[in-house]
């Protein structure tokens, strides 16, 4: 498998238009051309992870946190980036990260840090917005079937827990083909009235380009009338954050006690005591002390997420539970994330987990 071939399909389930504009992800480091025998996962990339990946023979690293996050000048080795560069280069090790693109993913870190707490009835916290669009075309109604199906395949239509999601109308369409024309039916010079269904349907904004090719290979007419149109609904199964219950609830102290157990988490920080029962819990993975107001308004109990300053510990007052379980703590288990999606393309294609602790904070 080519590198170029491993990003396509991670750009495909992983959209880089869906990272926030601060974030660098994507491919890092690496010959787009290379071929690749294993991939190595973690959450960071390190020098001992660059370590890890020669000693064991892998062609290329794939990170939730970039390598490289801001301008590059030059590269001495006298930072902990430049010297992971360098080695990466020399050693012809690629270096690929999905950071808050998987963030705001429906299966991203959030939701499963949620499936790890065994929490149930998941939703987005604050829902992804302006990636949406509608295409709209005219189908010959022997034709619509392929047509809609086609698009469909190509990953159009999908809202929420629903796919194959599109309306249709049917109305009557005119045309008059001109010289050097090959029409699919009537005659060059002569009006022609052809019986269409209107069909629409919606997508996100990185999936045109292949809809609209499933669009032209399926479709019969040598010129394919279509329209898209920018769109200002949420989507409501990708975001920022996400919220779930508990099937029974916690008292405080055993909702901590479970927290810590399930993230391995060494030093919990926490606001002041609520003195409620813990049923609902908004979570965000990485630093998401943001969001602490639209956990509230969700109407959590508890809102678990990392990087929290001292004074936002204030702002919880006792509305609700506000709990800091570490930033590497609740993205570690991004790498499985990845992992599942990588198997799941490539079943044959050799990939290992990261065995070093990347984290850079140490517990005394």
């Amino acid at each position: 498998m080519k590198l170029s071939e491993l990003c396509s399909y991670l750009e495909s389930e992983i959209p880089l238009s869906f990272q926030e504009d601060y974030d660098n992800s994507g491919l890092q480091v690496g010959r787009p051309e290379k071929d690749l025998s294993s991939a190595l996962i973690s959450l960071d990339v390190t020098e001992d992870v660059i370590d890890e990946a020669i000693q064991k023979g892998c062609d290329v690293i794939i990170s939730h946190h970039p390598l490289i996050f801001r301008g590059i000048k030059k590269i001495t080795g006298k930072t902990p980036v430049d010297r992971i560069l360098i080695k990466a280069i020399k050693n012809d090790i690629a270096v690929y990260s999905s950071h808050t693109n998987l963030d705001v993913m429906g299966n991203g870190v959030s939701k499963k840090m949620a499936g790890k707490l065994d929490l149930r009835n998941i939703k987005v916290l604050v829902p992804l917005e302006n990636k949406l669009v509608k295409l709209v075309t005219f189908v010959p109604e022997d034709y619509l079937d392929k047509v809609r199906e086609a698009l469909f395949n190509a990953g159009a239509g999908n809202i929420g827990n629903y796919d194959h999601c599109g309306f249709c109308v049917p109305g009557t369409g005119s045309f008059r083909a001109g010289k050097g024309t090959k029409p699919f039916t009537g005659e060059q010079g002569k009006m022609n009235f052809e019986k269409e269904i209107r069909f629409e349907t919606v997508i996100f904004s990185h999936q045109k380009e292949r809809v609209i090719k499933a669009l032209m290979d399926s479709h019969p007419y040598e010129e394919v009338a279509y329209d898209i149109y920018s769109i200002g609904n949420s989507n409501i199964d990708a975001g920022l954050g996400c919220t779930g219950e508990f099937k029974e609830p916690f008292s405080e102290d055993k909702f901590l006690r479970h927290v810590s157990s399930v993230f391995q988490a060494q030093g919990i920080r926490y606001s002041q005591l609520t003195g409620r029962d813990i049923k609902k819990v908004a979570l965000c993975g990485g630093s998401g002390s943001a969001l602490l107001e639209e956990a509230i308004r969700a109407g959590s109990d508890a809102f678990i997420t990392g990087d929290i300053k001292y004074h936002t510990f204030f702002e919880a007052d006792k509305r609700i539970l506000l709990v800091d379980c570490g930033h590497f703590e609740t993205e570690k288990f991004s790498s499985e994330i990845l992992n599942d999606l990588l198997i799941k393309k490539f079943p044959k294609f050799a990939v290992l987990f990261s065995e070093k602790n990347t984290n850079p904070i140490n517990y005394f």
